[in-house]
C-alpha cells in the first residue's frame, strides 16, 4: 500500500526559536501588495509577466525567469540528550516525597559537553517580494533554532520566522536583503489539467534543479499525516514533475514563469519520487501568506459543518438523484456560519461563489481563501432541488474577530530552573519556578508567585525550555479546547494542581 510522504530530508526535534515583530495595524497592507510587480520592481497587484512561448514544449524562458527566485533553506537545531532513568511509579514526585528518591543513590553520569547546533533539514523556498519575504513549507522550518537561506548567486543569510501555519503546511520567513529576484504570483484556478508545469527546487541539495511535467489533477486530497492532530486543509495540484527530498517549499510554475503552487509532498513507498507530486495552489498560498505577514497567524474562516464526498452509497441511501458529485453535509454545528445561513444535514454543497465543489478538497480550497467576516454564496442541493444562500463566515470560535498570534508570554510569567538544594528539600527531582507573575493565563488560573512546576499534562518539566516546548505542542493540538494541567508545590510544601485555559490563542 502506498503511503504519503513529505519531500523533506529530516524531522526536526527542537522548538522554533526565531520570531519577527508583526506589523502594526496601520502598516498592514492588502494582500495584493505582498508580491512585487516583475516589470516595475514596485509593490502592486499580481501581474502576468510574459506571453506563453510560441513553442509549448520550450521551457527555457520559464526556467530562466524562475531559478533565481528559488532559494535553498537549511535548518539547524541543537541535539537533545536525555539521561535514561527509572520509569513508572519511582519517577512520580509524590512517591519521592514519601519514600525518598531511589534514583538518587545511583552513580551520576559524567558531565557532557554542551551540544552544538547541527544541520537537521534541507528544503527550498520561493522569494515573493524584493525585500526578502520567502514562502516555504512549515515542515521545512518547523522546530528549527536557526535558518540559513542561500540564494542562487550563493549569497547566504540568516532568516527569521514571520509566521507559520501547520494546517496548510505553509510558512513565511524573512531575510535582510534588497532587490531580490521575484517569482510573480499566478492564478492556480486558471490552471488546466494537462497543462505543462515546471518544478524548481533543491532536491538532495542539488541547487536550481528544474523538472517538468503536466498537471495530472486539481483539488486532490492525499490524506497526509496531520501536524499535531490538526485537521489539515488539502486541495493539491497533482503533477508528474519529479519532486524529491529537498524540493519541499520550492516553486511550481507555469510556462509564463508564474508561481502557481508550492511543492510540498510526494506519494511514494520509498520516500523518493515515484511518479506523483503535489503542490499547494496559489489560491491558498496568497491568503495564508497575506495573513501571516499582517497578523502573524492565519485568520481562518469555517463553515461549521461535518462533511464528506458524495458517494454512490450515500446518494442511494438518501435518494439523491439531482447530482452525482458534491460535498455531503453530515452535520451542522450549533452557533456556526452554516447554521445561521440555514444549511442542514443531508444537503449537498455543489458550488461556492459559482465555483464547483465536486469534493471536500475543492470546498476547503474555496473557503480557505476567505477570512472571518467575509460573505460567500453557497449553492446546494436539498430534496433534489438547487438552492443558494449567502453565508457570513466566522472563525472557529464562532466570531468574526481578528485572531492574534499567541506565544508563551500570554501565560503572564517567566520561569527559572530550581536549584538542587530546594529540590532535595521538597523531595523533587525536577522543576521550574514561576517568577515575575503578572496579568495572564497563569494568574487567571490561580497560580501564585513562586509555584514550582514539576509536570505539565503528565510530562516532566526540568527547564524553562521544557515549558515552552509543551506550550507549543499544546497549541498545535486539535480542537478549540486547549488546556495546560500543571502540577507542583509551593516552597512551603503546599501542593497544587491548576488547569490553565489556553483557548482563544492561535
Amino acid at each position: 500500500m502506498l503511503a504519503a510522504g513529505t519531500a523533506v530530508l529530516s524531522s526536526a526535534v527542537t522548538a522554533v526559536a526565531m520570531k519577527q515583530a508583526l506589523f502594526s495595524s496601520d502598516e498592514a497592507k492588502d494582500f495584493n501588495e505582498l508580491f512585487t510587480d516583475a516589470n516595475s520592481g514596485t509593490n502592486g497587484s499580481f501581474t502576468r509577466v510574459s506571453q506563453l512561448p510560441a513553442n509549448p514544449s520550450d521551457f527555457t524562458t520559464a526556467a530562466e525567469s524562475t531559478i533565481n527566485g528559488v532559494v535553498s533553506i537549511k535548518s539547524y537545531a541543537t541535539p537533545r540528550y536525555h539521561q535514561q532513568g527509572n520509569s513508572g511509579i519511582f519517577d512520580d514526585p509524590f512517591f519521592e516525597y514519601f519514600f525518598g528518591n531511589p534514583g538518587s543513590r545511583r552513580s551520576q553520569p559524567r558531565q557532557q559537553e554542551q551540544p552544538k547546533q547541527q544541520p537537521t533539514g534541507l528544503g527550498s523556498g520561493v522569494v515573493i517580494s524584493s525585500d526578502g519575504y520567502i514562502v516555504t513549507n512549515n515542515h521545512v522550518i518547523d522546530e528549527a533554532e536557526r535558518l540559513e537561506v542561500t540564494l542562487n548567486d550563493n549569497r547566504t543569510f540568516d532568516a527569521t520566522v514571520v509566521g507559520t501555519d501547520a494546517t496548510t503546511d505553509l510558512a513565511l520567513i524573512k531575510i535582510d536583503a534588497k532587490d531580490l529576484p521575484v517569482i510573480p504570483m499566478g492564478d492556480s484556478e486558471a490552471l488546466k489539467v494537462g497543462e505543462w508545469v515546471l518544478a524548481v527546487g533543491n532536491p538532495f541539495g542539488f541547487t536550481s534543479t528544474v523538472t517538468t511535467g503536466i498537471v495530472s489533477a486539481k483539488g486532490r486530497n492525499i490524506g497526509r499525516p496531520n501536524h499535531g492532530g490538526q485537521s489539515d486543509i488539502e486541495s493539491y495540484i497533482q503533477t508528474d514533475a519529479a519532486v524529491n527530498p529537498g524540493n519541499s517549499g520550492g516553486a511550481l510554475v507555469n510556462l509564463a514563469g508564474e508561481l502557481i503552487g508550492i511543492n510540498t509532498a510526494i506519494y511514494s513507498q520509498t520516500g523518493n519520487y515515484a511518479g506523483y507530486s503535489f503542490a499547494i495552489p496559489t489560491s491558498i498560498v496568497k491568503k495564508v501568506v497575506s495573513d501571516l505577514r499582517q497578523y502573524g497567524t492565519v485568520q481562518r474562516a469555517v463553515l461549521g459543518v461535518s462533511i464528506r464526498d458524495l458517494s454512490n452509497e450515500i446518494a442511494k441511501e438518501k435518494g439523491i438523484t439531482a447530482v452525482t458529485k458534491g460535498v455531503y453535509v453530515d452535520e451542522v454545528s450549533d452557533r456556526s456560519s452554516a447554521k445561521e445561513a440555514g444549511l442542514q444535514k443531508d444537503d449537498v454543497i455543489i458550488k461556492v461563489n459559482d465555483v464547483a465543489t465536486d469534493n471536500v478538497a475543492q470546498l476547503q480550497e474555496q473557503v480557505a481563501k476567505h477570512r472571518p467576516g467575509d460573505k460567500i454564496k453557497v449553492t446546494f442541493i436539498r430534496d433534489n432541488k438547487t438552492n443558494s444562500v449567502d453565508v457570513n463566515l466566522r472563525n472557529p470560535q464562532g466570531t468574526t474577530q481578528v485572531t492574534k498570534a499567541g506565544d508563551i508570554t500570554d501565560l503572564g510569567c517567566a520561569f527559572k530552573k530550581v536549584d538542587e538544594s530546594t529540590l532535595r528539600q521538597l523531595g523533587l527531582s525536577n522543576g521550574v519556578q514561576v517568577t515575575g507573575l503578572s496579568k495572564g493565563r497563569f494568574s487567571e488560573a490561580g497560580v501564585k508567585e513562586g509555584f514550582i512546576i514539576y509536570s505539565i499534562n503528565d510530562s516532566r518539566v526540568g527547564s524553562p525550555d521544557d515549558v515552552e516546548k509543551m506550550y507549543k505542542a499544546i497549541m498545535k493540538g486539535s480542537g478549540d479546547e486547549k488546556v495546560m494541567i500543571i502540577r507542583g508545590v509551593y516552597p512551603t510544601g503546599k501542593r497544587g494542581i491548576y488547569a490553565v485555559d489556553l483557548s482563544g490563542i492561535e
